[in-house]
C-alpha cells in the first residue's frame, strides 16, 4: 500500500536536536509518570491485600485492594479537565512539570504510610487519597506530553514521533516490574512484606527529580504560542463538551478496549496466576516484563506504519488481533508451561502495542489547538473509567462468580468491537494539518 500523502503545507520547522529534546522531555517525564502507576498496580495484586486489607479471605481483600486502584482512573478525567484548562489557556510546559511533580510527591508518600496493623482504617483511606492524587497527575500528564511532540512534528512524522511518547507506558511498566521483580529476589518474603515493597516507591522521588531537569530544558510549543495565544480559549472545558463532543466521545470509543485488553493481559495476569492458577510471583512477573518488552518494540513498529497506512487500519488490525488472542491467552496460561505462559502476554502486548501505538497521533488530530490539551486529554482518559478501571474489578468478578475465563475473555472481545466501530466512524487523520483541524 503506498504512503499517505503530506498535505500540511504549514508544518513547524523544527531544527533536530530541538525536536529531540521535545521528544526526550516528553518520553521520559511521561515514563516516569506511569512507572508511579503501575508500581501501584503490581502491588495492589501483589502486596496491599495482605498489608492495608488484611481482613477477610484472599480474594475479597484483593478486589479491595483493586478498588483502590481503580480511583485513579476515576481521577484522571478530572486532571485531564484540570490540568487542560491550564495547559489551552496559559502553555504546555509549566503544566507537564506540575503533573510530574505532583505524582512522584505522592507515589513517594505512598511508600512512607503505615500499614493497617499500625493504624487500622486510616491506612487504606490514606491510600486511596494519595491513589487519586496519583490519577489527577497522571491525568493532566499524557496529553500535554503528547501535544509537544505533535505540535513540533510534521504531518508526515506524527505518528512515529507520538509512538516515542507511547512507549513510556510499556517502559514505565518493565520499570516498575523490574524494580519489584529485583526486590523480591534479594530479600526474603518475611522482609519484602515489611519493607521491600516501599522501595519502589520510594525510589520515585529520584527518578521524579531527573525528569524535572529534563522537562526545564524544553521551550513551549510553538504552534500554541503562534495560535493560542491569539485566540485565547477562556471555557476550553464547555468547548469541547459543547461543539467538539464527537470527536470526544470517538477518541473515548477507540481507547477502551485497548485500555481493558492492556490491564487483562498486564495486570489481571498476576491476580488470575497466583489465586486461580497458583502460579509462582516471580514467574508472573518476569511473564508481565517480557509482555512489556514486546509491546515497548511493537509501539515503534506499529507508529512508524500508522504514518505510512493511516490512524485507522493499525487501530483495526490491533482489535482485531487482540479478539482472536484473547481466547488463547488464558489457556496458555494454564498450560504449566513457562514458556507458553510467558508466550502469553509477549503476543498480547504485540497486538496492543497496535491499538496503543497511534494515540498520542490519532487523539489530538481530532481537537483544534486552542482546546487540544483539553479535548485530547479528556478522551484519552475518560476511556480509563470504562476501561482500566473497571476491568480488573469485573475480571476478578467473573473469575469469583464462574471460575472459567471465558466470560473474561467474551468481555475483552465486546469492549474490543466497541474500539471497532468507533474507528470505523472516524475520519482519518494522518494526513491532517493540525492548524486546519476544527475550522
Amino acid at each position: 500500500m503506498n504512503a499517505l500523502p503530506s498535505t500540511d503545507v504549514t508544518d513547524v520547522r523544527t531544527d533536530k536536536k530541538t525536536l529531540r529534546r521535545v521528544v526526550g522531555a516528553s518520553a521520559v517525564g511521561t515514563t516516569l509518570e506511569w512507572y508511579d502507576h503501575f508500581i501501584y498496580g503490581s502491588a495492589a495484586a501483589l502486596v496491599f491485600p495482605q498489608l492495608f486489607f488484611p481482613e477477610g479471605d484472599r480474594l475479597t481483600a484483593t478486589m479491595l485492594s483493586l478498588v483502590t486502584y481503580a480511583v485513579a482512573f476515576v481521577t484522571r478525567p478530572l486532571g485531564a479537565a484540570i490540568f487542560g484548562h491550564f495547559g489551552d489557556r496559559y502553555g504546555r510546559k509549566n503544566v507537564l512539570i506540575v503533573t510530574l511533580v505532583l505524582m512522584g510527591t505522592a507515589t513517594g508518600l505512598i511508600g512512607l504510610l503505615p500499614t493497617y496493623a499500625s493504624v487500622g482504617i486510616l491506612a487504606p483511606l490514606l491510600l486511596t487519597i494519595l491513589r487519586f492524587v496519583q490519577g489527577v497527575g497522571l491525568g493532566g500528564e499524557w496529553g500535554g506530553a503528547a501535544l509537544m511532540v505533535g505540535e513540533y512534528s510534521s504531518s508526515g512524522r506524527r505518528g512515529f514521533l507520538g509512538s516515542l511518547v507511547q512507549i513510556a507506558s510499556p517502559l514505565g511498566l518493565l520499570i516498575a516490574n523490574a524494580v519489584f521483580s529485583v526486590t523480591t529476589y534479594l530479600v526474603s518474603e518475611d522482609a519484602f512484606f515489611a519493607w521491600g515493597w516501599r522501595v519502589p516507591f520510594l525510589l520515585s522521588t529520584l527518578l521524579v527529580a531527573v525528569g524535572l531537569w529534563i522537562r526545564s530544558q524544553v521551550q513551549e510549543s510553538p504552534m500554541f504560542k503562534e495560535e493560542a495565544s491569539d485566540k485565547e480559549e477562556k471555557t476550553p472545558l464547555r468547548t469541547v463538551l459543547t461543539e467538539h463532543w464527537r470527536p470526544l466521545l470517538i477518541a473515548i470509543g477507540s481507547r477502551v478496549g485497548s485500555d481493558v485488553a492492556f490491564y487483562v493481559v498486564n495486570v489481571f495476569i498476576l491476580v488470575y496466576g497466583t489465586t486461580q492458577l497458583d502460579l509462582p510471583r516471580q514467574l508472573l512477573l518476569n511473564a508481565v516484563l517480557a509482555g512489556a518488552a514486546s509491546q515497548a518494540l511493537s509501539i515503534l513498529f506499529w507508529g512508524r506504519l500508522c504514518d505510512r497506512l493511516g490512524r485507522r487500519p493499525v487501530l483495526l488490525l490491533g482489535a482485531v488481533g487482540s479478539i482472536v488472542w484473547a481466547f488463547a491467552y488464558f489457556p496458555l496460561l494454564g498450560s504449566g508451561s513457562t514458556a507458553l505462559i510467558v508466550l502469553a502476554p509477549v503476543v498480547g502486548n504485540f497486538f496492543i502495542a497496535a491499538m496503543w501505538g497511534p494515540l498520542a497521533a490519532y487523539v489530538p488530530e481530532l481537537f483544534p489547538t486552542k482546546v487540544r490539551y483539553t479535548g485530547a486529554g479528556l478522551g484519552f482518559q475518560s476511556a480509563g473509567v470504562f476501561g482500566g478501571a473497571v476491568a480488573p474489578i469485573i475480571t476478578t468478578a467473573m473469575i469469583a462468580r464462574f471460575d472459567s475465563w471465558v466470560p473474561v475473555a467474551i468481555y475483552l472481545a465486546v469492549t474490543l468491537l466497541v474500539l471497532v466501530v468507533c474507528v470505523l466512524l472516524a475520519k482519518e487523520t494522518a494526513s491532517t494539518d493540525l492548524r486546519e483541524v476544527g475550522r
